[in-house]
C-alpha cells in the first residue's frame, strides 16, 4: 500500500511509449498519474491553474517539440505554489548536463534515460513525501493567518505585548485601559488563537 493514496503524478512526455510505461510503473506501486503529451498541454490542464491539495508532483522530459521540459520548469518556477510541486526531469544522456543545472535551480532530482524502475519510484514517492510536508505547513500558516484575522485591533495590541512578555498589569498600563479589560482581551485571544498559555502563543507566532 503506497503511504500517498491520494497522490497524483504528471506525465509530461511527448513519446507515448514512454508516457504508457511510466504509468504503468507507478501503477505497479498503486500510484495516480495523469498523462501530457506536451508542455502545453500540461499548462492547458486544471492542475497547471491551481495550488496542489495533495501530494503531486510532475515527471518532466527535457527535450519536447514545441516548449522544452525546461521552459516549462521555468514557468514553473514563477508559481508562487511551486514548492508544493516537485519536479523530476526524465533525461537522455546528452541533456544530463541540463537537467543538473535544473537541480541547482530548485528541481527535485532528473533520472536519466534509460532509468531503473525502482529508482525512479523511490524518487517519485521521496517528492510526493516533500509535497506533502509543503502543503502541511501551508494549511498551519493559512490556518494561522485566518485565527489571527478574527482577533479586534485592541485583542491584536493585547496579544503582542502578552507575547513580548509583559504581565496583565503593565499590559494595562501600556494601553491605558483596567487589569480587568486586559483579562478579558486575553482570554478571548487564547480562545480564538486555540491555546492556553502566553508561552504557546508566541511559540505559534515563530511557527514553531
Amino acid at each position: 500500500m503506497t503511504p500517498f493514496p491520494d497522490a497524483r503524478i504528471h506525465l509530461v512526455d511527448d513519446d507515448a511509449g514512454v508516457r504508457e510505461a511510466l504509468a504503468w510503473l507507478l501503477r505497479t506501486r498503486r500510484l495516480v498519474s495523469d498523462a501530457y503529451d506536451s508542455a502545453e498541454a500540461f499548462m492547458a490542464s486544471p492542475a497547471w491553474a491551481a495550488e496542489p491539495l495533495v501530494p503531486s508532483c510532475v515527471l518532466l522530459d527535457v527535450r519536447m517539440p514545441g516548449m522544452s521540459g525546461l521552459a516549462l520548469f521555468e514557468r514553473l518556477l514563477a508559481q508562487p505554489w511551486q514548492a508544493a510541486l516537485p519536479v523530476i526531469f526524465l533525461s537522455g544522456h546528452a541533456d544530463v548536463p541540463t537537467a543538473v543545472d535544473a537541480v541547482k535551480r530548485g528541481a527535485f532530482d532528473f533520472c536519466e534515460k534509460p532509468f531503473s524502475d525502482n529508482a525512479l519510484v523511490d524518487r517519485v514517492e521521496q517528492a510526493l513525501a516533500q509535497s506533502a510536508q509543503v502543503i502541511a505547513q501551508r494549511r498551519v500558516r493559512r490556518d494561522l493567518q485566518q485565527r489571527l484575522d478574527s482577533l479586534t485591533d485592541r485583542e491584536r495590541d493585547v496579544m503582542d505585548l502578552v507575547v513580548a512578555g509583559l504581565p496583565n498589569k503593565l499590559v494595562a498600563d501600556q494601553l491605558q485601559i483596567s487589569v480587568r479589560t486586559v483579562e478579558v482581551h486575553r482570554s478571548r485571544v487564547f480562545d480564538k488563537m486555540g491555546v492556553k498559555s502566553a508561552v504557546e502563543l508566541a511559540n505559534i507566532l515563530r511557527g514553531t
